[in-house]
């Protein structure tokens, strides 16, 4: 008589179990993963992208096919966008830890005049000795940014920074097999930027 309600109670605190386990490790597999950025579906692949990088080096977009791929357009007179990005790519790394290997950030330079391979090598390195930077004569980038959608315009600054470049904010993300599928906004923080990151990393 005694031994029944606690073999029933055995039985409710196993499913309650059961059901802690379901909510909390089964069912977020089946909940679609929702982006902080604007997610892009394309069957062609990313634009490509040829242009002049670290040590006379040529990159190539096609080079990091298996990685995760983030586009960034700047450039290295930029005096807060761009740091401020950079800077959030970087601790969105250190999030990803082991995994931000499988991660390649190339930022194009929007001001060919200035940025040469060497200045944007060394301007990348203080972010992130793994960052690259790219750059190409005035027609190349135009046609990069075209296709990419983003916007650049010089402007008149101060005498001591001479002119400024008004560009497009926004950070791009390339998946493994060389497909564009999220444009994360400037807004974003590090570990939002590493959450879409690391969906793309599974």
């Amino acid at each position: 008589m005694t031994r029944t309600p606690k073999i029933i109670f055995g039985v409710l605190g196993g499913l309650v179990v059961l059901g802690a386990v379901a909510y909390f490790f089964v069912l977020p597999r089946f909940v679609p993963y929702v982006f902080h950025g604007s997610t892009i579906q394309s069957n062609q692949a990313a634009p490509s992208v040829e242009l002049d990088g670290p040590n006379g080096s040529t990159v190539r977009l096609t080079d990091y096919e298996g990685k995760v791929v983030v586009l960034y357009f700047g450039y290295t007179f930029c005096p807060d966008v761009c740091p401020i990005t950079l800077a959030k790519l970087d601790r969105a790394m250190d999030i990803l830890g082991d995994k931000a290997e499988d991660v390649q950030v190339i930022m194009v330079s929007v001001d060919p005049e200035r940025d040469t391979p060497e200045i944007l090598e060394q301007y990348m390195a203080h972010f992130n000795p793994a960052f690259i930077g790219v750059t190409g004569d005035t027609n190349a980038i135009d046609r990069i940014a075209t296709v990419y959608g983003v916007y650049y315009e010089a402007e008149e600054g101060s005498d001591a920074t001479g002119y400024l470049v008004n560009h497009t904010a926004t950070v791009m993300v390339v998946d493994k097999d060389g497909y564009l599928k999220l444009v994360l906004p400037f807004e974003g923080t590090a570990e939002e930027i590493a959450a879409d990151l690391n969906f793309f990393l599974r």
